[in-house]
């Protein structure tokens, strides 16, 4: 009798132990334990939303600027921003709106991007951005039409919840 106690009280819980730890392998467990090892190669879905939230952003700033509207675009500004266009400093986004982007759209028939492309980085509560397009401008005054390659740069800041534009800089070449 003494031997079959012995054997039910610790011989049998040893065994079904590792009976049990033998069926775990392959399992979900192995994955988690993976997933746990290599969680920084693995997309994080805030992280996309970020960036899709960011590139909506400057959508929306675009589709103005094509739009020859700008009314409004302050939202995606920050109030500090800093603007620099091909060489120049032009002060912040109001500045830059009231003496540089509104007097320029007014001479234009049409404004359109194409072959555009973003790239974007988070980091916290930044983003940076790289986004390339060809352009074709049409002048009001003779339609003569002017196309070229841009190249825009910029920083954006998390505030309250919203991506703002911080500093932004374009360039281009005809």
């Amino acid at each position: 009798m003494g031997k079959i106690l012995f054997f039910l009280v610790f011989i049998l819980p040893v065994f079904f132990e590792l009976f049990a730890q033998g069926k775990e392998t392959g399992t979900d467990r192995e994955a988690i334990k993976q997933y746990m090892n290599n969680k920084d190669t693995i997309p994080d879905f805030r992280q996309t939303k970020n960036i899709e939230l960011v590139k909506n952003v400057l959508k929306r700033y675009n589709s103005a600027v094509e739009a020859l509207n700008v009314t409004g675009t302050e939202r995606f500004f920050t109030a500090d921003s800093r603007i620099c266009e091909s060489g120049s400093s032009e002060g912040n986004y109001s500045h830059y709106l009231e003496h540089h982007l509104t007097p320029e759209l007014k001479e234009l028939k049409s404004f359109s991007f194409s072959d555009y492309k973003v790239e974007v980085q988070i980091d916290g509560n930044y983003a940076f951005t790289i986004e390339t397009y060809n352009y074709a401008i049409i002048l009001a005054k003779d339609n003569s039409e002017v196309r070229g390659k841009g190249a825009t740069t910029s920083v954006l800041k998390k505030v309250k919840g919203q991506w703002m534009i911080m500093i932004y800089h374009n360039s281009s070449r005809k």
